[in-house]
């Protein structure tokens, strides 16, 4: 079931969408050669805990993971994707390093995902960190009211073309509100036109991730951390994002 949120339940998510970039910032500026993916992990839980946040991803236990997780934040390396178990291993130059993160303040849920390159970049993955960011951006100007998930879905499929990257549909956006995960779900590629129409009080999550040369994934032995399954590099770009009566605000930025 699709719930609509008021303006002052939107306001809400929105001070916690705002403490999420801060984080995510933060973390950004530490992701450096050298540093240890437990590090940027005990950071995320002590700025959680100054804030007085809850961690949405610790105990979470879904159908599709070993859980229950036991970490505050998805760190996934390289070809690693989504749900990246935070290990110990020390970031290279030339790491291509994604963080999702999702926490509560005051019952109310933000998530946000953002990918970077540690050290020097090369060409191939800056451009794959745009993609996943342009179709982000192309999906949040089609969250109008009128318009439907497909809009959503296909405007996102449509930069993936553009770039010649295969999109894979098994994990996608998805509502959010007083928990992490509510409908409606948000495949990756889509047909315009078609899916629930939008409407004001919507409030979702958009996350684009794309894999250089496939549409395939692998998990990895930990049961989290999904990887591509030829081993090509990797991004993902979310935020959470309401629809009004004209342009979407995003919650996260």
């Amino acid at each position: 079931m699709v719930e609509l949120k008021t303006d002052r339940e939107i306001e809400a998510m929105r001070v916690t969408g705002a403490f999420i970039a801060e984080l995510l910032t933060d973390l950004a500026s530490r992701a450096k050669p050298g540093v240890n993916l437990l590090d940027l992990e005990h950071r995320a839980r002590d700025l959680i805990e100054e804030r007085g946040a809850v961690s949405c991803y610790w105990d979470y236990s879904p159908s599709f993971g070993r859980g229950p997780f036991r970490n505050v934040i998805c760190l996934s390396v390289n070809d690693a994707v989504l749900h990246g178990l935070p290990h110990d291993y020390v970031l290279q130059d030339g790491d291509l390093l994604t963080m999702d993160i999702a926490v509560s303040i005051d019952g109310w849920v933000a998530d946000s995902a953002r990918s970077l390159v540690v050290g020097v970049p090369r060409a191939e993955d800056q451009r794959l960190i745009e993609a996943t960011e342009r179709a982000l951006a192309a999906a949040i100007a089609v969250a109008r009211p009128g318009n439907r998930l497909g809009d959503i879905s296909a405007a996102i499929g449509g930069v993936a073309a553009d770039y010649g990257y295969p999109v894979n549909t098994e994990f996608g956006g998805h509502g959010l509100g007083r928990t992490m995960h509510e409908d409606p779900h948000i495949p990756n590629t889509g047909r315009a036109g078609r899916g629930m129409k939008l409407r004001r009080g919507l409030t979702i999550a958009i996350e684009p991730w794309f894999a250089l040369t496939t549409d395939k994934i692998v998990f990895d032995d930990d049961g989290w951390t999904i990887r591509s399954a030829d081993g090509s590099r990797t991004a993902h770009s979310e935020h959470t994002i309401a629809v009004t009566d004209g342009d979407a605000l995003v919650l996260t930025a």
